[in-house]
Order: structure tokens, then C-alpha cells, then sequence
């Protein structure tokens, strides 16, 4: 399979229930993924972040207070036949943030992170259903404890 790499930003907000994740929906695309996107020639990994992040939603990326969660992969949500390998920051968004629609997003949302509040008919990427939701959910500072926990 071919890979495509690239960077992504776990966007994190507080909600009146707990945490919440912004996801975005690429025009022609049914899944939510993270937003950010595929590198070009040479760039870093926050350079590659900061040009997407600016292009796609008008926001400003802080390598400074960003954390690195590592690299993931997964089969890609758009491109069958392809597997993604994804670096992925987390950052906590700053009051007031208002991402805007731009470049190929078509739609913007803010999914809960706590348990049983995700829209079941909200389709999201591979590499956020196997990888990143399990790991973002564990760490969310006001997450309940699963039954049987």
C-alpha cells in the first residue's frame, strides 16, 4: 500500500460537559479527521502544521505550546488503497477561537470526548477511531471511569 504523510493537530477545548476535539470534513469527503494536511518539499513538521492550519481554518499554529503525541498510522479516510502516517500535536485552544471554513473544508464541529457523546452518524477517519480518540479520551482530565473500570 502507498503511505502518505503528514501532520495533524489535536485542537482540545473546554465544553460545559468536559473536553472537546475539533474535526474537520474535506469538501467531497463523508469522514471527520483532524485538521491539518500533507507536507510539502521540505518542511517541518510545525511549518507543515502552521501553513495548513492557516489555509484551512484561518488559525494560527504556537509550536511553543504545542505537545507532541507521537506517530500514528491508519488506512487513509479519502484515498483507498493508502495508508496514512500521520505526526499529531495536541494544543489547548485559546478562548474565543473561531476556525473558519477554508481551502477543501467543507464543515467545522467540536466532538465530545467524553464517554457514550459521540454521534454515532458522525463518520470519523480511521486514524481518529483506532488511534487517537482511545488515547485523547484516556487522558481527559474530566472523563468519568468506564463501568467495570
Amino acid at each position: 500500500m502507498s503511505r502518505i504523510r503528514v501532520a495533524a493537530l489535536a485542537l482540545m477545548r473546554q465544553d460545559g460537559t468536559g473536553e472537546a476535539l475539533l474535526v474537520v470534513r474535506k469538501r467531497g469527503s463523508t469522514r471527520f479527521m483532524l485538521p491539518g494536511g500533507k507536507f510539502e518539499g521540505a518542511e517541518t513538521e510545525t511549518a507543515c502544521l502552521a501553513r495548513e492550519l492557516h489555509e484551512e481554518l484561518g488559525l494560527t499554529f504556537d509550536p511553543d505550546t504545542a505537545i507532541s503525541l507521537g506517530r500514528f498510522e491508519a488506512e487513509a479516510a479519502n484515498e483507498p488503497g493508502h495508508i496514512v502516517e500521520a505526526v499529531v500535536y495536541r494544543q489547548q485552544a485559546a478562548p474565543g477561537l473561531n476556525p473558519v471554513c477554508g481551502a477543501e473544508i467543507e464543515e467545522i464541529g467540536w466532538l465530545a470526548l467524553d464517554d457514550g457523546a459521540v454521534d454515532p452518524a458522525m463518520l470519523l477517519a480511521p486514524l481518529l477511531t483506532r488511534e487517537l480518540l482511545p488515547r485523547l479520551c484516556a487522558a481527559s482530565p474530566l472523563r468519568s471511569p468506564s463501568p467495570g473500570a
